[in-house]
């Protein structure tokens, strides 16, 4: 059991990512539980129509009880499609509710192991959104509650109502300015801390090549490491990698998510897939022997003011 790795489920919705079907979703996660991986995150948006809500549910459905059991499911409530598809956020008490109970139904659960405000909605106090996940604890639909893309002092003060017993947030080795603020604060506040954009869209997973063409309707384009000078910087550091990581018998994937979970406060990493081959490359990733680390570290400095040790 890999208890460094969560398997992401947006891939999977297929909203951004580029030809996702049902069947290999499904055979994805699949893979995911037979690799030894058991936590799982989900959304209310994820997919237009819930699809990695439903599609996870179909899962759990043909899994054994006992091995059912194992498993720890999260949930993020407060981001929806407005009705021209784009994704806003609403953190209001009726709306998470209701966002709840959708998504645990379309899953055929009754209680999430951890449910989290997906981001802060700047129209609502967070003490206000975080009393409604304290209403949910309480109606048991969820054992207990965080919240993810949030500050430091937006963790303080949802914590004043409940409890945060974990965040979410980005990290990577080309991104890692998370480490000084938010992860630091939430490790001093034993929150659990699970990081995202581990591999970066791909780019860390060293299979996108210099000269790749994205297919239409692919969302990488758009964020700006994807372009110019950044992009070209980030490969010189992939092929850094690649040399490095066929040196200790691992993929790339591999060592970047290690790379992440070895970082303190780190608790586990998020990571999409949505394809079954995929899994390979990340389910046995963990925490990385101290002189490896201190390789990978050189390797990313190059673009990185500091980095730790």
């Amino acid at each position: 059991m890999n208890q460094h790795v969560i398997l992401g489920l947006w891939p999977i919705a297929g909203v951004t990512t580029v030809g996702v079907t049902r069947e290999n979703a499904i055979a994805t996660i699949h893979a995911a539980v037979d690799a030894g991986i058991r936590q799982f995150d989900t959304a209310y948006s994820y997919g237009l129509q819930g699809e990695a809500d439903e599609r996870l549910g179909a899962v759990l459905r043909e899994l054994d009880p006992g091995l059912r059991e194992e498993m720890h499911l999260i949930g993020k409530v407060g981001q929806r499609y407005d009705e021209n598809g784009v994704r806003v956020n609403d953190g209001r008490p009726e709306t998470l509710v209701v966002d709840a109970e959708n998504s645990l139904r379309r899953i055929g659960i009754r209680c999430f192991d951890t449910l989290m405000l997906h981001c802060v909605d700047e129209e609502v106090p967070v003490e206000a959104s975080a009393w409604a996940l304290q209403r949910l604890v309480q109606r048991g639909m969820a054992k207990r509650v965080g919240l993810c893309n949030a500050t430091e002092e937006q963790r303080a003060a949802f914590a004043t109502v409940v409890p945060c017993e974990a965040i979410q947030c980005p990290l990577n080795g080309l991104q890692q300015d998370t480490l000084q603020t938010v992860i630091a604060d939430a490790n001093e506040n034993q929150c659990d801390v699970w990081v995202y954009w581990t591999l970066m869209k791909g780019l860390l997973a060293g299979k996108i090549s210099r000269d790749h063409v994205f297919a239409e309707g692919d969302s990488r384009p758009n964020y700006p490491i994807f372009q110019g000078e950044a992009r070209q910087r980030a490969h010189d550091i992939v092929d850094q990698l690649t040399v490095l990581a066929a040196d200790h018998k691992r993929s790339v994937a591999n060592l970047s998510i290690s790379w992440a979970v070895s970082q303190p406060g780190v608790t586990a990493a998020l990571v999409g897939a949505h394809r079954p081959e995929q899994i390979a490359d990340f389910a046995n990733a963990g925490p990385l022997p101290k002189p490896l680390r201190r390789e990978v570290n050189r390797i990313f400095a190059t673009s990185n003011d500091s980095v730790a040790e």
